[in-house]
């Protein structure tokens, strides 16, 4: 079973990266979405430009902190902290709606945290992963 945790501290570093990357994506978008708005054609664009920089930001800031999340549970993951067993679990859940990918991830996530070996793993104090 450790070595299950340990390729969901993989996947998890993963999907935390990718969603990281479309975070930072989107805020460059919105970005030049607002470059439009104060341009010299902004009277004309203001409006549409205003509308998407504000969806794309707030699109970039979700998915930063999507991403971050699954990153951070993923260090408490390696840490084999219980804390990391929950904020894994609540993440798992969630990304049962993203389809493809976040589904395998989170029915695989689920799968190895609410096992018993797997629960016993993130019970040990003080024990330090070999």
């Amino acid at each position: 079973m450790d070595r299950h945790v340990r390729l969901l501290d993989i996947l998890a570093s993963l999907w935390g990266a990718l969603a990281a990357l479309v975070g930072v994506s989107m805020l460059l978008l919105a970005a030049g979405a607002f470059a439009l708005s104060v341009g010299p054609e902004g009277e004309t664009v203001a409006l549409a430009a205003g509308l998407t920089a504000a969806v794309f930001a707030s699109i970039g800031i979700f998915s930063l902190l999507w991403g971050v999340a699954h990153m951070w549970a993923a260090v408490l993951l390696r840490r084999r902290a219980a804390s990391g067993r929950a904020l894994m679990l609540g993440l798992g859940v969630v990304n049962l709606l993203v389809f493809p990918f976040g589904t395998a991830l989170g029915a695989y996530a689920l799968w190895i945290l609410l096992t018993h070996e797997g629960r016993r793993l993130f019970e040990a104090v003080g024990v330090s992963p070999s």
